[in-house]
């Protein structure tokens, strides 16, 4: 079965309490199951840097949802949870990216994978090194290399 990683955020309401709600219905999800958890790091806000610190945390998915599938998977539990997109890089309830999907690389116009700022982001990288050195270091390879 496919396995993907997800990047979860949040910094407004409870924080870790969302990340903990978001691994929920991820894995409630019939086609969906959470095979590996980081730990919760707080950071800095990255982007627009003047809102409160943010809950970060990573999970190594297993899925029968190709990219695009897992992707409104993850929109649903954000909309499910009360999101808005108000402004890019603002204060969140939830955030739910797709970091990666087994070693595809993929550009289509709703998602790009390996996530193409994720080297960039320590809130990323961390998190992921904990789970997976191994696709977190595939991830930060593939940013560098000609696209």
């Amino acid at each position: 079965m496919p396995k993907a990683w997800l990047s979860l955020g949040a910094n407004i309401g409870y924080p870790k309490a969302q990340l903990a709600e978001a691994v929920q219905r991820l894995d409630a999800h019939p086609e969906i199951t959470v095979v590996h958890r980081s730990s919760v790091i707080e950071t800095k806000p990255w982007g627009k840097t003047d809102q409160p610190d943010f809950a970060n945390m990573a999970l190594a998915v297993e899925t029968s949802l190709k990219p695009e599938e897992l992707l409104d998977a993850c929109l649903e539990v954000e909309r499910a949870m009360g999101r808005e997109r108000l402004e890019r890089w603002g204060p969140r309830l939830i955030d739910i990216d797709v970091i990666a999907y087994d070693r595809l690389e993929l550009r289509s116009g709703r998602l790009t994978v390996p996530h193409p700022h994720a080297h960039e982001r320590d809130f990323v990288l961390v998190p992921l090194r904990e789970i997976d050195p191994a696709t977190a270091e595939w991830v930060v390879e593939r940013a560098k290399a000609p696209r």
